[in-house]
């Protein structure tokens, strides 16, 4: 894969065989994020479980301290007066068999999180095949499947992210944008990986934090020392 003058002339910068620590690591990034746009920095972490089992699935949510700097367009599949709290939570778009019908006939996805009450369920399981593959199923365990949706809303609009292991046990998540600074997206850093670490399951063996990158949307990774992070 051929890669840019700019990307080549950040990764010269970054010393591949060393261990930032996190603020140095998050200072390196934004030095290397040099796209006309403001880019998004990225946390990866590998992490020394095993995602096949369902003893060592790492799953959960998190609202970052200075949110993702991202512009988050709900979905609520409800009825009735919890419809009318979505919508005066700042809900974008409320409905029921209304809503999954534009999703099924007009392939409709302008939305990136989607919230339901748990009565809702039966007619949100039949998106299950379109909704799954994108991330945008609901979820207890990520506070999209709830009764109080005014506060799953609010919670999305502030910077809310769920975090999960991939096929290849790596969590991949967004902790800001470059133009935050460090100190901010350190803050956010901090708030992930801590929850990431507190969710450790307790089959898990070994070295848990295998690995942890931190790179901006078009610039090179930088390796973080995850050691120091497990105290």
């Amino acid at each position: 894969m051929h890669k840019g003058k700019k990307y080549v002339d950040s990764a010269k910068t970054i010393d591949r065989s060393k261990l930032y620590d996190t603020s140095e690591a998050l200072e390196t990034v934004i030095a290397t994020a040099k796209a006309k746009f403001d880019e998004t920095v990225e946390l990866h972490v590998k992490l020394g479980v095993d995602s096949r089992h369902a003893d060592q699935q790492v799953r959960g949510a998190i609202v970052l301290p200075h949110g993702t700097g991202k512009n988050v367009r709900v979905a609520v599949f409800a009825k009735g007066p919890k419809a009318d709290e979505a919508l005066a939570a700042g809900a974008d778009i409320v409905g029921a068999e209304d809503l999954m019908e534009r999703i099924q006939k007009e392939n409709f996805f302008e939305f990136d999180v989607v919230i339901a009450t748990p009565d809702m369920m039966g007619i949100v399981g039949r998106l299950g095949r379109v909704l799954g593959p994108k991330g945008l199923m609901p979820n207890p365990k990520a506070g999209t499947v709830s009764m109080d949706v005014a506060k799953a809303v609010q919670e999305s609009k502030a910077g809310k992210i769920e975090y999960r292991l991939d096929k290849t046990n790596i969590i991949h998540c967004p902790i800001g944008k470059a133009s935050f600074g460090a100190e901010k997206l350190a803050d956010n850093f901090n708030a992930l990986m801590g929850a990431i670490i507190k969710a450790k399951p307790a089959a898990a063996k070994g070295q848990y934090i295998r690995s942890c990158v931190v790179a901006s949307t078009m610039g090179p990774g930088v390796k973080v020392n995850a050691a120091k992070l497990m105290g």
